[in-house]
């Protein structure tokens, strides 16, 4: 019989997305339980990956009594299935999973940090982040940073000891599969159909956000450097696209979802948005590729990450990135080799690094040759996955 492990994350769209596939590898070995507060996204995760799944209700924010109830519950279901194993993903899923996998007995506890929003918090709050992030940890059994960088700073603030930690592979929490995440599957005719339908002009050059559309993923920044980029694309080329005189201004791409509860976009951004025909807005989206396909340059300024998936699919989708200098971003990519870095909350270096993708044509063409392979030859999926395996029959 198959021991049982437990994935847990807050909400059931990170079991969806941040580990789409890897589900349904892992139960080649384990019975796996897949576990986060309810929704439809919860059952699509136990019929697209083939397992079972339990509803844990979870808040993102502070709120110690249904906090304590989501501890209670999740303690319950261990005490049920006795798992081998419980693995965490997510902050609020982390401190419910680890202590109340510990007050159950189970044995093996490990946790993975894809990110911490307490680095963007002052006060009492990171005060009280900070512990709960420390009890995390000592619950663990194992705690798995998802790049160098967040290791770097788990081990300054002593959040945990050392001997705990590991980055696996190359780092990132589920790797990418590259042959899914590849512009050859879209043919010519349906990137111009796509253009055709968002009102983007043949030549126009598209630059792309993929994430959602709250403030510290640097949308403020990016909406006032691309207002002030003001230039007709018929002064520039990139790679094979030569503008002509007719050409229309270069296009800003937005993937993803408006947060108005945490985090909300200053009020003038959204107005830039809704305002500005130049930004094309089109929110949640199941399939990012077709809007890759059509874009040259990802844009992502976030302040924290841990190890952004968006930047490896862009990069598998052959497509250059800027980048901000933050843990995750600068390991996926190297300055002049497969992208920019720039400083955090900086504006105006937004706007730098997109003129020189538009004004400078050779040296854009040698570093989106580079993209694709330099995600191909570092964070293929399988390589990802192989590593956790091995770190899961390593404990038997």
């Amino acid at each position: 019989m198959k021991p049982t492990l437990i994935r847990i994350t807050t909400v059931p769209l990170s079991l969806k997305i941040l580990l789409k596939g890897q589900h349904r590898f892992m139960s080649q070995f384990y019975k796996v339980l897949g576990v986060s507060s309810r929704g439809s996204d919860l059952q699509e995760v136990a019929t697209k990956e083939g397992i079972a799944v339990a509803e844990v209700e979870m808040t993102r924010t502070i709120a110690p009594l249904k906090d304590l109830v989501s501890l209670w519950n999740f303690y319950k279901l261990c005490k049920k299935e006795q798992p081998f194993i419980v693995h965490s993903h997510t902050p609020k899923a982390g401190i419910v999973g680890m202590l109340g996998a510990k007050l159950a007995g189970v044995p093996h506890r490990l946790h993975t940090v894809a990110g911490m929003p307490l680095l963007e918090a002052t006060g009492f709050k990171r005060t009280l982040l900070n512990i709960v992030e420390k009890l995390t940890y000592s619950c663990a059994t194992k705690v798995y940073p998802n790049s160098k960088g967040l290791e770097k700073i788990i081990k300054a603030e002593k959040f945990a000891k050392t001997e705990k930690l590991k980055v696996l592979a190359n780092g990132s929490s589920n790797g990418i599969d590259t042959s899914y995440f590849n512009n050859e599957r879209f043919t010519s005719s349906q990137n111009e159909a796509l253009k055709q339908q968002l009102g983007i002009e043949k030549n126009a050059i598209v630059f792309i956000f993929v994430g959602r559309l709250v403030g510290d993923k640097g949308i403020n920044e990016l909406v006032a450097a691309f207002k002030e980029l003001s230039v007709d694309s018929s002064q520039f080329s990139v790679g094979s696209q030569q503008a002509t005189t007719n050409s229309q201004h270069s296009k800003l791409l937005l993937v993803g979802p408006l947060e108005t509860e945490l985090d909300p976009l200053l009020a003038e951004t959204q107005q830039e948005i809704l305002n500005n025909k130049h930004i094309i807005s089109v929110g949640w989206q199941e399939d990012v590729r077709p809007y890759f396909a059509i874009s040259n340059v990802l844009v992502f300024p976030s302040y924290r990450e841990g190890f952004p998936n968006v930047v490896l699919q862009a990069g598998a989708m052959a497509l250059p990135s800027i980048v901000t200098n933050i843990n995750g971003c600068n390991e996926i990519i190297e300055e002049g080799k497969n992208g920019w870095i720039i400083p955090v909350k900086d504006k105006d270096a937004i706007l730098k690094a997109m003129q020189h993708c538009l004004v400078n044509e050779a040296s854009f063409n040698i570093i989106k040759s580079n993209a694709r392979k330099m995600v191909e030859t570092r964070y293929e999926q399988l390589v990802v996955w192989n590593a956790l395996l091995e770190e899961y029959e390593g404990l038997v």
